[in-house]
């Protein structure tokens, strides 16, 4: 029997994650779960938002999963250390989303926008650095953003409003590459292309991700699955607004009727 992916996200957002994968991996089984009931996690302490993925990795396992992906940025920095939960392989964006930054640059700039938690820990920062000493990292908190996108508000002169405050500093650096510490992000990225221009690369937390979970089969930690496959989608709060905000960020892609959960 196929076993399912698991990943997890405090929101929607993290379907930016889980389109990518569906569509890099056709044949593969994924089972998404958006904590929406709790949502943020960005202005949660680190205690809290790992309590919250503790239980959350406890509901994937019962799924039974064979791999789970950390989609949320905020909760991949209070889980740096763990390779595995309970036998388990966890995947988070971090590090890899670091190499890819670096990879890309040109010049050693590199700027991380991200959740209040996510730039408080320093997590991408050190990370880069210590990959590679000489980087010139630029961090900037976007807490608005997630809300915006959990209201459908994109291409919005609101959106585009906000964004170009936050991003002032970075546009004033000349940055030309800029890791999106957040999978809510990748939905606004028509709004953030437009302030930052053309010429400056996102780094994408999905593209990241597919790179790792390949990584995952040709190690042989997991096996490939076979045959037809099912994408479950299931929240804790459960809204018409959610609903039809899911269907529209997995579109193309086609998904279940999403499942209300209590963790």
């Amino acid at each position: 029997m196929n076993k399912s992916i698991g990943i997890f996200d405090s929101g929607l957002g993290g379907l930016t994650v889980l389109k990518v994968l569906s569509q890099k991996f056709p044949h593969e089984s994924f089972c998404y779960l958006g904590d929406i009931a709790r949502l943020p996690y960005g202005n949660k302490s680190p205690e809290t938002i790992r309590r919250y993925g503790l239980q959350i990795l406890a509901f994937l396992k019962e799924q039974n999963v064979k791999a789970i992906i950390i989609a949320c940025n905020s909760a991949s920095t209070v889980f740096l250390e763990d390779s595995d939960y309970e036998s388990i392989p966890l995947l988070n964006v971090i590090g890899p989303g670091s190499a890819a930054a670096i990879a890309t640059s040109k010049d050693d700039k590199i700027a991380v926008l991200g959740t209040s938690a996510t730039i408080r820990s320093h997590a991408y920062r050190d990370t880069l650095k210590r990959l590679n000493p000489r980087v010139e990292v630029t961090e900037q908190a976007c807490p608005l953003f997630v809300p915006l996108v959990e209201e459908g508000m994109v291409n919005d002169p609101i959106t585009e409003m906000v964004a170009k405050k936050y991003l002032a500093d970075i546009q004033k650096r000349h940055i030309s590459t800029v890791i999106l510490g957040c999978t809510h992000y990748p939905v606004i990225r028509s709004d953030l292309k437009r302030v930052l221009g053309e010429d400056v690369s996102l780094v994408e937390s999905g593209d990241v991700l597919a790179n790792e979970l390949e990584g995952l089969f040709k190690d042989h930690i997991i096996p490939r699955s076979s045959g037809s496959r099912t994408i479950r989608v299931c929240i804790t709060d459960l809204t018409d607004h959610f609903e039809k905000l899911a269907h529209q960020l997995m579109a193309p892609e086609k998904i279940s009727d999403l499942e209300r959960v209590v963790l």
